[in-house]
């Protein structure tokens, strides 16, 4: 018996791995992340297959499943949305699965960082803008370490992808003005790749109110930097006058 930790990605199901499509289509117990997965993903689950929506459960009752299904000798599939090493709560599960003797694995799967970017058609990285993307979050309910705080990443002037944080965009928009500019631009991704997907464009100065006006206050990905603009300098890299391993320079 083992449990799978698997990537269900950011919700259209022709996203998923081949493996997560293999493993969800042949499981006959699947616990996934409720109203995070889609039901295009769901349905991919074989209709005779034991369902828990761990939106209804407490650790210990996730837990309960896995050891319910080791005594029977049946696999689980743990689905979780986007990728499993991202905000997934995989660790603790581990951690409990270790203690039960009980092997796992993990699948990985298209982060909605990728897939907001892919609906933007963006590219997160620019060749003397920025060569770092920083996936983090805004403090909630669950706090940031002190190093890690917004004004203190916003230093950087990387790309930065916000999980969990459309809540409280008006004070982070104004938070990273005072280090990328108003005018830097940014977007906001309501469930990326779903069929009721929305996007809003705009920037520091403009996009707190635009999601505000837009009513999207959860499932949604925030994308901040200068990366996101079209008037950058472009890559050196199919340049005739730059040298690299595969292709000598071409003299002009």
């Amino acid at each position: 018996m083992i449990v799978h930790f698997v990537g269900a990605g950011p919700g259209d199901p022709d996203l998923l791995t081949l493996k997560a499509a293999r493993l969800l289509s042949s499981c006959r117990i699947c616990v996934y992340a409720g109203s995070l997965v889609s039901p295009g993903v769901l349905a991919l689950i074989p209709a005779d297959a034991e369902r828990h929506d761990s939106a209804r459960m407490s650790h210990d009752e996730v837990v309960a499943v896995y050891s319910d299904a080791k005594a029977r000798g049946i696999d689980v599939v743990r689905l979780h949305s986007g990728d499993p090493s991202i905000y997934g709560a995989t660790r603790e599960q581990m951690n409990a699965l270790d203690g039960l003797g009980i092997p796992y694995d993990v699948c990985p799967g298209v982060s909605a960082f990728q897939a907001a970017a892919a609906s933007l058609c963006a590219e997160l990285t620019a060749p003397e803008v920025s060569q770092t993307i920083v996936l983090t979050r805004t403090a909630g309910r669950t706090p940031l370490p002190e190093r890690q705080e917004l004004d203190r990443i916003a230093l950087t002037h990387a790309t930065l992808c916000l999980f969990l944080s459309v809540a409280g965009i008006r004070e982070a928009a104004e938070t990273l003005a005072g280090h990328y500019g108003t005018d830097c631009p940014a977007a906001v991704v309501h469930r990326a790749s779903w069929p009721d997907e929305r996007i809003i464009r705009g920037t520091l100065a403009d996009i707190a109110a635009k999601t505000e006006a837009g009513r999207i206050g959860s499932t949604a990905m925030i994308i901040v930097g200068r990366a996101l603009s079209r008037d950058i300098p472009p890559s050196k890299l199919y340049d005739p006058a730059f040298s690299h391993g595969f292709r000598k320079a071409k003299k002009r």
